[in-house]
């Protein structure tokens, strides 16, 4: 049932938001509905074995006369010797098999899952009053059997899908009967029975526990959306009606991140894109450059893209060092001025890094301010000068667990006297220490929050296996197989 919750994620809505790119879209081809299949078909066939069918009784007439009649799953001597009114005794299964199963796609539609040749076992106690009490037990033998149920899902008004099965019917081919204790007449009696009321009751009941199997799944559906952090949560409402086919189903999710409570929208779209046509693995995802960037917003107007820099976080065998004396070598003012103080260093965004996806290649351009300070004696910060940076990182992407992480390393940085509050000088002499600072301290702090990961639309109880990622135009494409958990 796990997996086909994954597979359910992607059937047909009634009702979705249009008018909006998708920045996230999620393809399930055969191979992975086949894997979801048998899956499913383990998690009814668990549901049918807890089939407890009530305590029956009647009267039935037959050619010797009326004949009341009571079964149950409890020892006729628990029982009221005076009354056949039901007891809170149930008969149970004790053999159930599900031999041959089938799930399809439902072109438009979406999931027809059939059985057929299935098999249940009944055990329980009779007793009957004919001039005489009679008691005794049987097993019931019902062949034949076979489920057939359409599964439909529903937009609940705000993209989020509802789960429901529009029709199911359970058929009986035969029933067999074998008594243990009482008259041979009494075959009659219960084989008459055992095709009308008992067979009504496994229908039903039958039925239910197909309908229960997916009755978690709405709660799931709902859960989709993932806080990241303090400051993001990912959307992954249904943005755009899904393709359906023979051989699989995509769908468009939203997969846009939000700063939480703030859902303010960027001041970008995102772009169409179609996923390729492959089939070598369960699931394949398309995460477009729109949502990574809209994370990239979201980061920077919470004002997480700023980060203080002290000597502490430079490597002690470098001998470039956050202090006056450092930077009084190449800007004598600072260490006349503020001679033998140790100094911080502030670097912020200015606005949101732009992340590119070209074929094999994901950059991102950054621009930023570095201002530079002096510690006084009493701790308070004394501005020295603002450098304007631009700069542009190589970025490698990769899938942990059920996440999409990454690491940068540096490229190239260009800086530009913004502002100084200790005369001019020349900010090429600087290069050094500040491609120093960005790699030791600024580089490191981003990349422990990439290798966090931004959770992909999963439920927590996969793994993904043999996963392989494609940087494409502007998205990039993970195809992975998938493995359910207990």
């Amino acid at each position: 049932m796990l997996f086909l919750w994954c597979v359910l994620v992607l059937v047909n809505l009634v009702s979705v938001a249009t008018g909006t790119s998708a920045g996230v879209k999620v393809r399930l081809t055969q191979k992975g509905l086949e894997y979801g299949q048998q899956i499913e078909i383990d998690s009814i066939q668990q549901k049918l074995k807890t089939i407890k069918l009530m305590d029956m009784s009647g009267t039935e007439k037959l050619d010797i006369g009326k004949v009341e009649y009571s079964i149950t799953g409890s020892p006729m001597k628990q029982r009221d010797s005076k009354s056949f009114s039901d007891l809170p005794y149930r008969m149970q299964i004790v053999n159930l098999g599900l031999p041959k199963s089938a799930v399809g796609f439902v072109p438009g539609t979406g999931i027809l899952l059939s059985v057929a040749n299935a098999y249940i076992t009944l055990r329980g106690n009779w007793r009957v009053k004919y001039l005489r009490r009679d008691t005794g037990s049987f097993d019931l033998a019902v062949n034949e059997l076979a489920v057939s149920s359409n599964i439909e899902v529903k937009s609940d008004g705000t993209g989020h899908p509802t789960v429901s099965m529009t029709n199911c019917a359970a058929t009986v081919g035969s029933v067999k009967v074998k008594l243990h204790g009482g008259a041979s007449w009494l075959y009659s009696l219960f084989s008459s029975f055992m095709n009308t009321a008992l067979h009504k009751a496994l229908q039903k009941q039958i039925c239910r526990s197909v309908t229960d199997s997916f009755a978690d799944m709405n709660s799931f559906l709902k859960s989709l959306n993932a806080k990241v952090d303090q400051y993001a949560e990912i959307e992954y409402t249904m943005v755009e009606s899904p393709v359906i086919s023979n051989t699989m189903i995509e769908l468009g999710f939203k997969g846009e991140f939000y700063n939480i409570g703030q859902h303010k929208e960027p001041p970008f779209s995102p772009k169409p894109f179609s996923l390729p046509s492959q089939e070598t693995n369960m699931l394949y995802m398309g995460v477009s450059a729109f949502s990574i960037n809209s994370a990239s917003f979201v980061y920077h107007r919470a004002g997480a893209l700023r980060l203080y820099i002290t000597d502490d976080m430079i490597p002690s065998d470098s001998s470039n060092r956050l202090n006056t004396k450092t930077f009084g070598t190449f800007i004598p003012q600072i260490e006349k001025t503020y001679p033998g103080l140790m100094m911080k260093l502030l670097f912020e965004t200015v606005k949101e890094p732009l992340i590119t996806c070209e074929p094999n290649n994901m950059t991102i351009q950054a621009s930023g301010m570095m201002t530079a300070f002096a510690i006084q004696s009493d701790g308070t910060l004394s501005p020295l000068f603002v450098l304007n940076l631009e700069g542009s990182v190589s970025t490698n992407i990769y899938v942990s667990g059920l996440k999409l992480a990454g690491h940068v390393t540096l490229d190239k940085i260009h800086m530009s006297l913004a502002k100084s509050y200790v005369g001019s000088f020349q900010v090429t002499s600087l290069d050094d220490i500040f491609t120093t600072v960005l790699k030791v301290a600024v580089i490191p702090k981003v990349n422990a929050q990439l290798k966090e990961g931004y959770s992909l639309p999963a439920t927590v109880k996969m793994q993904l296996q043999k996963t392989q990622i494609q940087v494409l135009k502007d998205y990039v494409l993970i195809g992975t197989d998938v493995q359910v958990t207990a």
